[in-house]
């Protein structure tokens, strides 16, 4: 089952507009190296504005290097996240400034400590294959923080994980303790356990420190998402088609950014555009808009043959309510259904507003919903249950049938969150929204769930990889 909203001539004339805002606006890129490189490959680099026009023919020789597959492995090996091969992974989300310890409640800064509590969380949801530490911690210096958070993830999860990255010093320490992780520096080039995220700034822009990291991390070839969040009538044009040109320049700009750094290195198509809301002045997370904008970005990025990253899933509303699940569910449908790889970053409030382990634990049930939408479907002779279906005749009735006690749990999808009861059954046993049973399935889930501790020798290695990091990233008194 796949969504499609352009035609084939629609996404080559998308294709073309990016080429011509490459080659004729360019990008601003403020990294000498990488400046050097683009000269030295073709393109135009002008060194006082640091800006760089990028001709067709480099884009084209980049987007040939480039990685297509990979995946990503948590230090259970068996647990992985697996991109460009036709699947769909879902993650939760990399960070967030601000926690929500219940739904309605007053919004706190976040902590390290929810970098574990969330490591645990995204461990015990069955549909969370890649785990985000969902905390942007404000008790730990800056330099620091990526490098504290990888080491309470690992410690939390044995599946794959993501957070953010910061910059090229501390990922030098990332670097050493993935491979701590897996015992040797092949081992953890073959098996990665996280990726760092490239995010050029709408419109046309790209940081200094998430190209710089990318020097270290290609030690290991870590694979890269690269994904902008043009905002329509904000930080790009106000028209979809515009939008998805200046998003696909962006993207394109980053996949020449990678394969000048390490020629080969994976790549993950981002196509994370956002209309702007003119009433509230902020992005729209989840209207109408973005599932437009999944369905096209994914088919744009499965034009060039990447994995594809979309923002489907989310939701506008601060609390798992009915707008969250109209939100969240119709747009991961599409999406999910247009082909995309992984979708969203799952457990946030609102647009960016926090986290919340709530929102995670309702937007796992989402998922689930979806994934039953899109199973594969037997059509197979023994499906169709033509002996069943002579046995009962007419007006009877298949529920004491044993072809039904052996099929109902592979027929069915049921729900861990959704009612489905009598309403007297609900009434008597409390008459609880969703929101309710979204915080009484939180609260079991934390009470309950503790992943496979680490192996006490390995628990050693990544904290001396930590002390090292504090010894020389921060500033030492006396």
């Amino acid at each position: 089952m796949h969504v499609r909203l352009l035609s084939g001539d629609q996404i080559t004339r998308v294709h073309e507009a990016s080429l011509a805002v490459l080659a004729d606006v360019g990008v601003h890129l403020p990294h000498p190296e990488l400046l050097s490189r683009l000269a030295d490959s073709g393109a135009t680099v002008d060194l006082a504005t640091e800006r760089v026009r990028i001709p067709a023919e480099l884009v084209d020789r980049c987007l040939a290097t480039a990685g297509k597959q990979f995946t990503l492995y948590g230090r259970d090996l068996g647990k992985t996240a697996r991109f460009g091969f036709g699947e769909r992974n879902y993650n939760s989300i990399a960070g967030e400034g601000h926690w929500i310890d219940r739904p309605g409640g007053r919004r706190r800064p976040a902590r390290l400590a929810d970098a574990a509590v969330a490591a645990r969380m995204g461990d015990a949801l069955a549909h969370i294959n890649l785990v985000g530490a969902m905390t942007d911690p404000q008790d730990v210096p800056t330099p620091l923080k990526c490098i504290e958070v990888m080491s309470q993830m690992l410690r939390h999860t044995t599946k794959p994980i993501h957070f953010w990255f910061h910059d090229r010093a501390s990922a030098k320490y990332l670097v050493d303790m993935t491979i701590a992780l897996r015992g040797d520096e092949r081992r953890a080039r073959e098996h990665p356990v996280c990726y760092p995220f490239l995010e050029p700034i709408s419109p046309l822009r790209f940081p200094f420190n998430g190209v710089d990291v990318l020097f270290e991390t290609a030690r290991l070839n870590l694979p890269v998402p690269i994904g902008p969040m043009a905002q329509m009538g904000l930080s790009a044009p106000c028209t979809l088609a515009a939008t998805l040109a200046q998003e696909n320049a962006e993207i394109l700009a980053g996949v020449c950014v990678t394969q000048l750094i390490r020629p080969g290195m994976p790549v993950m198509y981002g196509g994370i555009p956002h209309a702007f809301d003119m009433g509230t002045t902020q992005l729209i997370f989840s209207g109408p808009e973005q599932a437009l904008f999944g369905v096209a970005m994914t088919q744009i990025g499965k034009h060039y043959g990447f994995p594809v990253y979309i923002n489907v899933g989310l939701t506008d509303s601060k609390r798992p309510d009915g707008q969250a699940g109209l939100e969240a569910g119709i747009t991961l449908m599409l999406g999910a259904a247009g082909g995309a790889d992984i979708f969203g970053h799952m457990g946030i409030s609102g647009v960016d507003q926090a986290s919340s382990l709530d929102m995670l634990v309702f937007q796992d049930e989402v998922i689930g919903f979806v994934e039953s939408v899109l199973r594969e479907l037997d059509f197979g002779e023994e499906a169709f249950a033509l002996d069943v279906v002579r046995e009962v005749g007419p007006g009877g009735s298949y529920i004491n049938a044993d072809h039904t006690a052996l099929n109902f749990r592979n027929a069915l999808w049921f729900p861990k969150l959704l009612d489905r009861r009598f309403y007297d059954a609900w009434l008597s046993s409390g008459a609880q929204s969703l929101e309710d049973r979204c915080r009484a399935r939180t609260e079991a889930l934390r009470a309950s769930h503790e992943p496979e501790p680490l192996p006490d020798d390995t628990a050693a290695a990544l904290d001396e990889v930590v002390r090292a990091a504090r010894t020389d990233l921060l500033p030492q008194s006396g």
